[in-house]
């Protein structure tokens, strides 16, 4: 099931962007595996405003979670996480699925997210999902903007791309 997060899951949302970065290790993205999860108050920020989902188990604990924003005129995916105990039920696609709905219904043309090119469960994965990769030229200035923050994280270590699918048509 995929619902709205609670204020009182953001702890847990936290746990679980910890343990699903940790399969980061495993590929030698030790970086990455090690990064901090969103701060409880990011995390209110956007639980606060609706654009916080968790996919629960059957205790109705969160085992994943999506936060969204609006960039340039499309929905945009901050972040999707699965729990890695859970992985491969579909709880991603499912995540990104209620958000591809919340965009279409408010009439955004598409979802926009970044991701690693070339990890099996990023860039690969979001194209089976019907994402495209956007070339440079067509960044919008929003999306170039998380990807220059991204950079200057140290996120380009590995290579990244920006991501769109359009979800009605209208035009950008």
């Amino acid at each position: 099931m995929i619902r709205n997060a609670r204020a009182d899951e953001l702890p847990m949302l936290r746990e679980i962007e910890t343990a699903a970065g940790a399969v980061f290790r495993e590929i030698g993205m030790h970086e990455i595996a090690d990064d901090e999860p969103p701060t409880t108050a990011e995390l209110a920020a956007f639980q606060a405003d609706g654009r916080a989902w968790v996919a629960v188990d059957a205790t109705d604990r969160p085992v994943g979670y999506l936060l969204a924003s609006l960039v340039d005129g499309d929905a945009h995916i901050d972040q999707v996480s699965v729990h890695p105990d859970h992985a491969r039920q579909g709880l991603g696609r499912a995540l990104i699925e209620v958000v591809v709905g919340w965009a279409r219904g408010r009439g955004l043309p598409g979802v926009t997210l970044t991701s690693f090119a070339r990890v099996p469960w990023n860039a690969p994965y979001y194209e089976r999902l019907g994402f495209h990769v956007l070339p440079d030229e067509q960044l919008t200035s929003g999306l170039r903007a998380i990807r220059d923050e991204e950079s200057a994280r140290g996120l380009d270590s590995w290579p990244r791309v920006a991501m769109r699918r359009v979800v009605t048509d209208l035009p950008r």
